[in-house]
């Protein structure tokens, strides 16, 4: 998802790791057998995409969301199985999703989205992992080491304990400046989780901490790689597969999940779950609208994944699903065929 300049440089590495990646002879076919593919646990959410462009489908809908509409879209969720939700940040754009005293507060139509989805989750059972961000300027690489930035999302956490921690839905949290592995994680990176994760362990002492790096095809997890997530207070890291923004063929990521498996086998500290995309781009990536990719492509990223993970989250839900007929609906049209095809193959599973 983030940070798309970080993302950019990506792609100029992107051959920096792939051979170190390589598996054993056969394991690329280790792939699930159809009733070992795991659902969908849950997915990121968001009050406003990031990117206007990318999110041109349903940020305009999110914008006049009533309250009653962001506790059916809740409710919707749960009902298509799902038991987690990643709320993106609480902030963009030096705009705040809540009363806040860092900046502004975005003019929406429901006055506090963030009370409304936690109380909906509450009533239907949806664990939520909250944003610590996106303070100062998210596009900016130097972000996470920024000290105006950091200090405000500390403040951040502790406005956001304040006003919502009373709510059981209210599970844990997320750091949204994503890690670029290039093949590991940078020190900046290592200080700018573990000074949230302290923070936020006085706050809430046991909300489970999670993140997303991408860059999940360079990684080499080798006995440093191991030390690193050793070094990081996280209790969750949840990989992207990288197949929606064109950067990972689904062919490939099952061989990337087990090299990831074998690595956090060994730390037995932070758990191994799938960010798996359901995206595909409209035109060029990064530059067009989110479209949801076909049930069949989805299904063989869940397959891929499966046999490694503990559980698979996607990016995202919002905009690439939607029940047909919803009061609450965020996305282009074909969002409910994605939503269709996923509940009957669920189903079919019995």
């Amino acid at each position: 998802m983030v940070n798309d300049l970080n993302r950019r440089e990506f792609l100029a590495n992107l051959g920096m790791g792939a051979a170190a990646l390589a598996m054993a002879p056969g394991s690329a076919s280790a792939a699930a057998s159809p009733a070992a593919i795991k659902p969908i646990s849950g997915s990121w959410f968001e009050f406003q995409h990031h990117s206007t462009v990318e999110g041109v489908d349903w940020n305009p809908a999110c914008v006049r969301f009533t309250t009653a509409q962001w506790q059916e879209k809740i409710r919707e969720i749960a009902g298509a199985g799902m038991e987690y939700l990643v709320l993106m940040d609480t902030a963009v754009y030096y705009r705040s999703f809540y009363d806040s005293r860092i900046y502004p507060k975005w003019q929406l139509e429901c006055a506090d989205p963030m009370e409304a989805v936690l109380e909906a989750a509450d009533q239907h059972k949806i664990k939520f992992f909250i944003g610590g961000g996106f303070y100062g300027d998210w596009t900016s690489p130097t972000t996470i080491s920024d000290p105006v930035a950091q200090k405000q999302r500390l403040q951040s956490l502790e406005e956001v304990v304040r006003l919502y921690g009373h709510h059981p839905s209210f599970h844990g949290w997320y750091w949204p400046d994503e890690a670029a592995l290039k093949p590991r994680f940078s020190p900046e990176f290592i200080t700018y989780v573990n000074t949230l994760s302290r923070r936020a362990r006085q706050l809430k002492p046991n909300a489970p901490i999670m993140i997303a790096p991408y860059g999940t095809r360079m990684v080499i997890p080798d006995d440093a790689y191991v030390r690193q997530l050793d070094a990081m207070d996280v209790d969750i890291v949840a990989y992207q597969d990288e197949v929606g923004v064109r950067k990972s063929k689904v062919t490939e990521t099952s061989a990337f999940y087990e090299g990831l498996r074998k690595a956090h086998d060994r730390t037995q500290k932070a758990k191994l779950w799938a960010d798996v995309e359901i995206f595909q781009f409209e035109g060029a990536v990064y530059k067009s609208a989110l479209m949801p990719a076909p049930f069949e492509r989805v299904l063989r990223q869940l397959e891929a994944v499966s046999p490694w993970v503990d559980e698979i989250l996607v990016y995202q839900y919002q905009g690439m699903m939607n029940k047909p007929g919803s009061t609450a609906f965020a996305g282009c049209p074909a969002s409910t065929r994605l939503y269709t095809d996923y509940q009957n193959w669920r189903k079919s599973r019995g």
